[in-house]
């Protein structure tokens, strides 16, 4: 199937590549369909597209390839509409947001996308009662911390 996209025009996707996302995301409940776009040339970083509004997409990574010590548990209810994955299937990203300059950049721990890639099932979780947030600096600062 075609689809638009926002930073890749027009795209072709393939059936066994569309992510379900039977609650939609925060803020987008009625997006209930998207795709994983890697950027080309570039490992770390992927495009979550919605496959019906070209506009929505969210730039995505990997969060353990910046915060090796990022950790939660996904609630029984969580781990159920998603199918309830085995450990091996679930996928986790973060949504960034992307700033100029890069190393000013943030993503989004508080609010991270779980992919179940045995049935193509996502969800965005929303952790409470922890000290992520929705802006940590990816990149180290000029003390060589991390915000």
């Amino acid at each position: 199937m075609n689809i638009q996209t926002a930073y890749h025009g027009s795209f072709t996707v393939n059936d066994e590549d569309l992510l379900s996302f039977p609650q939609g995301v925060p803020g987008f409940h009625e997006e209930k369909q998207f795709v994983l776009i890697p950027l080309e040339d570039n490992n770390w970083f992927q495009i979550l597209q919605s496959t019906m509004t070209p506009d929505l997409a969210f730039i995505t990574t990997n969060p353990f390839l910046y915060f090796s010590e990022y950790d939660f548990e996904l609630d029984g209810a969580n781990l159920e509409q998603l199918g309830n994955p085995t450990t091996a299937d679930i996928q986790v990203l973060a949504i960034l947001t992307v700033k100029n300059p890069f190393n000013e950049s943030t993503a989004n721990l508080q609010a991270p996308i779980i992919i179940n890639t045995a049935n193509k099932s996502g969800k965005q979780v929303i952790l409470t009662d922890t000290n992520y947030r929705t802006q940590h600096q990816i990149l180290a600062q000029p003390d060589g911390k991390k915000g």
